[in-house]
């Protein structure tokens, strides 16, 4: 079974348009399966003000439709869009429509949100967990049975945070059904329920391996408990990437992006590209397909070129 290697960004940590737009083309040109980034408004682990903070926060649709009139290729997605950020009925039209600019390339990641500052920084409400997750069940529900509305019929929806009455439900994306969707996290009861019902893909993002095959299990049984088959179901992660030719560059790797080396190898997909490669095959026998890594210092591409000069051909 082939393993979809993804680019995964986050360019709240101070990427403008213009670097990602040269990550995205150099992960096109390797080969990579897709470009990927995060949806957050404000840098983490702290901000450091002055220049070198800048260009601070992109928003991921803004970005994503002005990547998609200049790749012709890869794919790309949200990992993951919050559910506070957005109403789902316009973020329906916003991602049908990147989907046609892009000529039927894109996937919806949609998660509860969780990052508090960055909501008290610009104004954005946060409600408690519950009812963030509340609120993600009925934009994942609304949001696909927009999409899923025959052309010419009506979508109406009545929950308790949003309700839409007749809408005509346009624009349809390219893809059909829909765009495939993906949700993720390690919750234990309510995110594998969400995964078996609306998703195609589940993701764990930055736990560690051993718990990766467990949350698989979970949603697969959500999977039977409503009657769908779990080999429909798409399973992947997501680790930092830090990948040096010796140890010298990988060690220079971790520091550019401010981690610890030794650390980083008992989480990340890092390491020499043999040790990289070793850490993805073991994720592809307990069953993922996709691995999404994530790239911290955008202005590395040589990063991108070894692990498709040298990780890649490792994996046979």
């Amino acid at each position: 079974m082939t393993l979809a290697l993804r680019i995964f960004t986050e360019p709240q940590q101070g990427a403008s348009y213009d670097q990602q737009l040269a990550v995205a083309l150099e992960a096109e040109r390797l080969g990579f399966d897709a470009f990927f980034r995060s949806d957050h408004y404000l840098r983490m682990g702290g901000d450091p003000g002055g220049p070198e903070a800048m260009p601070g926060p992109t928003d991921s649709w803004v970005t994503l439709a002005g990547l998609a009139r200049e790749t012709s290729r890869i794919r790309l997605g949200t990992l993951v869009n919050s559910a506070t950020f957005r109403l789902p009925g316009p973020m329906a039209i916003s991602v049908a429509q990147v989907d046609a600019m892009s000529g039927g390339r894109v996937e919806l990641g949609l998660g509860s949100g969780w990052f508090e500052g960055e909501h008290t920084a610009y104004g954005i409400p946060f409600p408690p967990l519950g009812e963030r997750f509340d609120r993600l069940a009925e934009q994942l529900a609304v949001v696909t049975g927009l999409w899923t509305t025959p052309t010419g019929e009506r979508f109406s929806y009545a929950g308790d945070y949003y309700q839409l009455k007749d809408s005509p439900a346009l624009p349809k994306p390219v893809q059909q059904p829909h765009p495939p969707v993906i949700v993720g996290g390690a919750g234990r009861y309510r995110t594998p329920g969400l995964a078996a019902r609306y998703a195609g893909e589940f993701n764990l993002p930055f736990q560690p391996h051993d718990d990766f095959a467990v949350a698989c299990e979970r949603v697969q049984a959500a999977c039977k408990t409503i009657d769908r088959d779990p080999a429909t179901m798409i399973f992947s992660a997501a680790q930092v990437l830090c990948c040096g030719r010796d140890e010298a560059e990988y060690r220079r790797r971790a520091s550019a992006i401010g981690r610890d080396p030794d650390e980083l190898r008992k989480t990340g997909f890092c390491g020499t590209p043999g040790e990289v490669a070793k850490v993805l095959s073991r994720y592809a026998a307990d069953g993922a397909t996709r691995l999404y890594l994530q790239v911290l210092d955008l202005g590395d591409l040589d990063h991108l070129r070894l692990v498709a000069d040298e990780v890649v051909p490792a994996l046979g």
